[in-house]
């Protein structure tokens, strides 16, 4: 696109002093950079994937109320990670990972595997064991 027609929409980048930087066309058909205040479609994609998060999120709060699933799984989502991730930074293989997330086995976790996901989810083990 040429650098005259970088999307100028309104977005959620849009400030005086939050840009995004582009790429685009110059007059003598060089690639350079553009600031962008945003563009329309990227803004309906985001806008879309945070009400995704949301809902995953709430279901997954309900799901931990209603002893589905333990409070892991709800921050997990919470915090936008999913199984591989939350895995990798606990260091603890996928499976065992998934284990915890059934209430049962999650109320018998030593306080040593507690606050290794407490620390991945910058909380306390108290707020870990009881979601608000």
């Amino acid at each position: 696109m040429k650098k005259e027609e970088v999307p100028q929409d309104k977005g959620l980048l849009d400030s005086a002093h939050t840009k995004e930087l582009t790429y685009a066309v110059d007059e003598n058909g060089e690639y350079t950079t553009a600031l962008s205040s945003g563009w329309d479609p990227k803004t309906i994609a985001l806008n879309n994937a945070i009400k995704e998060i949301e809902e995953r999120v709430a279901k997954a709060k309900e799901r931990v109320q209603n002893n589905e699933t333990s409070p892991i799984e709800y921050y997990m989502e919470l915090h936008k990670m999913d199984l591989p991730i939350l895995s990798s930074y606990v260091g603890l293989w996928q499976w065992r990972v998934k284990r915890h997330f059934k209430p049962n086995i999650f109320k018998k976790l030593s306080q040593k595997t507690l606050q290794r996901y407490a620390d991945v989810f910058e909380i306390s083990i108290e707020e870990l064991k009881h979601i608000s």
